[in-house]
């Protein structure tokens, strides 16, 4: 078979522009196809800044219609944005004690609740009232920090919390009841250790999977449905456990992030290590121990590490180099129609992107001027929104004119860059800022069923926010780059387009 000459290859986007308009392709296989071209992604720039909280953007992401982008932050306010014209639809105070780190609309509800989780280590339940009032309720609480939820993405009222006890625990919002599940231990030993858990995500093609990490190498993944409430011996037993071969045994090690993809993979993220992508072939089942070889000194409790007895390449998983992640707990996550790019944020400010077949990274974008933690795509169309350090998100959308290229030097700090130094905070920032030794009260039930604070829309926006646009304008036009409809448009090889979104 002849190849064909490199000068005369066509983009393939551009041909399937030309094969819509005069019908050889569906509305819907162009719409994917367009979603998924790798030059849409060499074109995202910064498509809107969205300004109004007081302090880091800890959660960021969009509701099923694709049209309200929700956020939440370190001022412990949630808020619901119009992100296509910048303006804040809703901001109300999240009832938590301390810093909101996950903020989630649930589907199917007509975008009226919303479940989140914080620094105090409570989940609350939000629910917005005829007339825009918005009456908060506690839902569950957890000993030190609950950094993620999930929520089942075919059900208004499933939602599932971790926290750094260690507990995972099921919500059922129709109730308003908690059960807890288990308590996570780490595999070697006793079991008497508690892994602090970071992450949880519901496989979306089987919501009755979920997978938790936290403070060791294991990714576990757990069936709902293998749960007896009568206290059965397989209660808290994971259905399966992923690690990459040569971080097992691996005691400095643990994961920030977590995420599934649509056809089941497994998306796993590292501190101060690399993420991977695993098939579910590639678990190594319900007892790692068995699934691997360890070496104990008789005369001591010290375990060597162990090495995966199956070590094929065929079973590799993939890995994904490059950024950089030790200071924060990062999210991680999946980009494209059918998940054809693996996104993650990183300590350099930076957003990366590599395609997951191959691992090739063909993306870097300056994001924040300290860290980037959060990347949620659009569930619709080519955009990204992103989040950090700093007080504001930012919409990505395929808007740029010519391709973007990568740094010469990728490991390159860029020199704009400023260390973010974990848990200290400037004296105006200190009311937003929670303590590494905060315990909860049991008794304190204050935040029970009460009806919070609703900003108006415009009373938001600190005009001395400290993102200052002097230099933030290199990726992207800051302002507001919409003309408030459901749609916007784009230039791709000379072929207008323009990408729709339906309420």
């Amino acid at each position: 078979m002849k190849k064909r000459p490199r000068g005369a290859s066509l983009d393939q986007a551009v041909v399937d522009i030309r094969r819509r308009e005069v019908g050889g392709l569906s509305g819907l296989s162009f719409a994917r196809r367009l979603a998924a071209s790798e030059g849409l992604v060499l074109r995202l720039d910064i498509y809107n800044k969205l300004k109004g909280h007081r302090g880091c953007v800890n959660t960021v992401g969009f509701n099923l219609g694709g049209d309200i982008v929700i956020s939440g932050s370190d001022d412990r306010h949630v808020k619901l944005w119009d992100w296509q014209t910048g303006k804040v639809k809703l901001s109300f105070d999240s009832g938590h004690l301390s810093n909101v780190f996950q903020a989630k609309i649930m589907p199917y509800t007509d975008d009226r609740s919303i479940v989140t989780c914080a620094a105090d280590g409570q989940a609350r339940h939000a629910q917005i009232l005829e007339g825009g009032q918005v009456q908060t309720m506690l839902l569950a609480k957890h000993r030190g920090r609950a950094h993620k939820l999930a929520i089942d993405p075919g059900s208004p009222h499933i939602v599932y919390t971790c926290g750094e006890d260690g507990l995972v625990q099921h919500l059922d919002l129709r109730s308003n009841t908690a059960r807890e599940l288990f308590t996570c231990r780490e595999v070697y030993g006793t079991h008497v250790e508690v892994v602090h858990l970071n992450a949880i995500a519901i496989d979306p093609r089987n919501p009755n999977l979920f997978v938790i990490g936290g403070s060791d190498e294991y990714a576990r993944v757990y069936d709902i449905r293998n749960y007896k409430w009568n206290g059965s011996h397989n209660f808290g037993r994971s259905a399966n456990y992923f690690c990459p071969s040569h971080l097992i045994g691996e005691a400095h090690v643990g994961i920030t992030g977590l995420a599934f993809s649509g056809q089941s993979e497994l998306l796993v993220s590292y501190n101060d290590e690399s993420i991977y992508l695993f098939t579910q072939e590639m678990g190594l089942g319900p007892d790692p121990l068995s699934a691997s070889t360890k070496s104990v000194d008789s005369n001591s409790s010290e375990v060597t590490s162990p090495t995966a007895v199956n070590v094929d390449d065929n079973v590799t998983p993939q890995v994904y180099k490059g950024h950089r992640n030790c200071e924060t707990v990062k999210g991680v996550g999946f980009f494209g129609p059918k998940c054809e790019y693996v996104v993650s944020g990183s300590d350099c400010g930076r957003i990366f992107i590599w395609k997951k077949k191959g691992g090739q990274l063909i993306r870097v974008m300056a994001a924040d001027k300290h860290v980037v933690n959060c990347i949620e795509p659009h569930p619709h169309i080519p955009a990204l929104a992103s989040s950090g350090i700093e007080n504001d998100i930012k919409i990505w959308t395929p808007k740029a004119i010519e391709r973007a290229t990568l740094p010469m030097k990728v490991e390159q700090v860029p020199s704009d860059h400023i260390p973010w130094l974990f848990g200290v905070e400037s004296d105006e920032d200190e009311d937003y800022s929670y303590d590494d030794d905060f315990h909860y009260d049991d008794d304190d039930d204050e935040g029970h069923g009460d009806s919070s604070d609703v900003d108006s829309e415009d009373d938001d926006v600190d005009e001395d926010d400290d993102d200052d646009d002097d230099d933030d304008d290199e990726d992207g036009d800051g302002g507001d780059n919409s003309d408030g409809g459901n749609s916007f448009s784009g230039s791709y090889n000379d072929c207008d387009f323009t990408l729709s979104i339906s309420s």
